[in-house]
């Protein structure tokens, strides 16, 4: 005999009451009477409000609070995730040496062409024999010339280093051309191409070496690759300045001067914003050696300009400001090389940048 119809609080064959419904009250989909699934998912698949607007432990959607705290990242048995760089303190020598003779050739053009001889000469060969120890620094941390000049073998434009060898391989005889010209006074036309040439080289060869720092997989470096070269540049100008109140009488180290204040503004400027920019990946610039480094050379940078401009025609003051000076772009160099083996040494300066840059870009759901 066929059953009559189910009543409300009867089931069916299957379990279900009259309205299609199993004991827990979901329907043939799994869903309870306000539409939403085992997990509280409604039919878009969007989690039911919580109350205090809170979220499920580990949650990650919008409009919901974290309950679960951000995990802190351990490399494999807390070793680096990039390899820390081999380079010995003969290449923050280089660094310094290549910047001041660039600069120097700059200013020297300068002077050359406004009537200041004693400086321009003065100038010229400082720049030549900076570039010349920077060059026994490249290649004694080379190991063996041969290395410096296979590089020679190819030019390839998307290396940094094959351009800064091929940078370096122009400017340095054209360097030491100019000088020789300035010291004997022969050849003056020969002597005043060079000179104008390695003026127009100065800038590259004194930042070419910020921008091989930052193609590097050392964090604080790679990071800072938009500030470094305005960084090394102004280093070197405040270098050369000090040079030239070193070298001259104070009474003609007027545009030395100048030219010193202008690179200690534009290396001020490039740290504060590479400090602001780059937030806590910015540590290793601040503590440690490099941190002291960073903080002397700055001290010293802010003396040699006091100095500078307050007493820069006394025939003390003018070279303990020149020596303050070129004292501070040096420390500079050795603090950005000790900043960048730093962070190479800790994981976190690899890893959180990376996860910064990964929330920036990974859109909420």
């Amino acid at each position: 005999m066929r059953d009559g119809p189910a009543v409300s609080g009867e089931t069916g064959p299957r379990g279900r009451d009259s309205r299609g419904r199993d004991s827990r009250g979901r329907d043939s989909r799994g869903r309870d009477s306000r539409g939403r699934d085992s997990r509280g998912r409604d039919s878009r698949g969007a989690d039911s409000p919580r109350p205090g607007g809170g979220k499920r432990p580990g949650g990650n959607r919008r409009g919901e609070k974290q309950l679960v705290p951000e995990a802190e990242f351990r490399s494999y048995y807390g070793r680096p995730v990039v390899k820390e760089t081999v380079w010995g303190p003969d290449i923050p020598s280089y660094l310094f040496l290549g910047g001041l003779a660039g600069a120097s050739s700059t200013l020297a053009a300068g002077a050359q062409l406004t009537g200041r001889p004693e400086l321009a000469r003065a100038l010229k060969c400082g720049a030549a024999g900076a570039i010349s120890l920077s060059m026994v620094a490249l290649v004694h941390d080379l190991g063996r010339r041969t290395r410096f000049i296979n590089m020679l073998r190819v030019l390839k434009v998307t290396s940094p280093m094959s351009i800064g060898t091929w940078i370096l391989s122009g400017y340095t005889p054209l360097a030491l051309a100019a000088a020789a010209s300035a010291v004997t006074r022969k050849m003056p036309r020969g002597g005043l191409a060079a000179t104008i040439a390695t003026g127009l080289l100065g800038p590259a060869v004194a930042s070419y070496t910020a921008v091989l720092l930052g193609d590097t997989a050392a964090p604080a470096w790679h990071e800072a690759h938009r500030e470094l070269p305005f960084l090394f540049a102004g280093s070197a100008a405040t270098a050369a300045g000090g040079l030239g109140m070193l070298t001259v009488r104070p009474g003609r180290a007027g545009q030395a001067i100048r030219f010193a204040v202008l690179g200690a503004a534009g290396e001020i400027a490039a740290k504060s914003l590479l400090l602001q920019r780059l937030g806590p990946a910015a540590e290793p610039y601040q503590t440690g050696r490099a941190g002291q480094l960073m903080d002397i050379s700055e001290v010293l940078t802010s003396a040699g300009l006091a100095v500078a401009v307050l007493a820069g025609r006394s025939r003390v003051g003018a070279p303990l400001a020149g020596l303050a000076l070129m004292a501070a772009s040096a420390l500079m160099r050795f603090g950005v090389f000790e900043a960048g083996r730093a962070s190479a040494r800790d994981p976190k300066y690899t890893v959180g940048p990376q996860r910064e840059r990964l929330k920036d870009v990974r859109p909420e759901s």
